[in-house]
């Protein structure tokens, strides 16, 4: 095994109903558990998410309406899910972040050293075809594969699990949301990472285009980056309201320093 764990890696792969992180749901997901023993568990369910599944998706991962109908809902399921990546990291082929875990891109590490999808990544690597592509098992254990393959080709790779953390970040930022709408950028400064205000900071636009919020706010954005947003603006909104505070003891006290001279003038 290429790659030194502290903790169990877990290799995530998804299937869904559409692309659209607001609009669409999980119809199956995938994880094979690496233990630093170099070990395996694995995770396998298929999800009703509660909406069709559009004709042209289920012609690309194969799963269909009838396939899923007596399936648990995702909500059914969290429990087990989150007791089975309760202790690990994370690694997958154009995946999400996870809130406060250690996570591993390897489409990312990919497309800094190649420029390919997971299909050609394989391939590239391992001189394999994927088959069974699009299925949630066989795309995480290809996503597996591909890692530990990039780990023994690349010697600037570090086989740690923090070093694969940060280089496998998009745009050398981090995100501040699954979605990478929102970023912390070299200064720690939370920013929009898309659209016309790319890489200035959150605090800059409100100054800039107080209703560029109230517009996110209101559009189609995931939930989880709403908060995100919401939070950091009350974090704005906090610090203003201590400024003028300040601003305001600082101007009472220069009016009492002058109330005090003029007192002791005509003493």
């Amino acid at each position: 095994m290429n790659i030194t764990l502290e903790k169990p890696l877990a290799i995530l792969d998804l299937e869904a109903t559409g692309l659209s992180i607001t609009n669409d749901r999980i119809v199956e997901i995938a994880i094979i558990k690496i233990h630093p023993d170099g070990s395996e568990s694995n995770f396998l369910k298929r999800v009703n998410p509660g909406i069709p599944i559009p004709e042209e998706v289920s012609a690309i991962h194969g799963i269909f309406d009838k396939d899923i109908a007596d399936a648990p809902s995702f909500k059914d399921i969290l429990p087990e899910l989150e007791a089975f990546i309760e202790d690990a990291d994370f690694a997958g082929y154009n995946s999400l972040d996870i809130s406060e875990k250690r996570h591993i891109d390897v489409q990312n590490i990919f497309h800094k050293m190649e420029q390919r999808t997971l299909i050609a990544a394989l391939k590239f690597y391992c001189q394999k075809d994927l088959t069974n592509a699009h299925t949630a098992m066989a795309d995480a254990r290809a996503t597996w594969e591909v890692l530990e393959a990039q780990l023994g080709r690349y010697e600037e790779l570090k086989s740690d699990v923090d070093f694969l953390d940060e280089f496998s970040r998009h745009n050398d930022t981090e995100r501040l949301d699954f979605a990478g709408r929102l970023a912390i950028n070299k200064e720690g400064q939370a920013t929009y990472n898309f659209g016309k205000h790319k890489g200035r900071t959150i605090k800059e636009v409100a100054d800039l285009e107080p209703g560029y919020y109230g517009w996110m706010m209101d559009a189609d954005f995931p939930l989880y980056t709403k908060q995100c947003l919401r939070k950091e603006m009350e974090k704005i909104k906090s610090a203003r309201t201590k400024a003028k505070a300040k601003s305001k003891a600082d101007e009472e006290a220069q009016l009492l320093n002058k109330l005090e001279a003029l007192k002791n003038k005509f003493k």
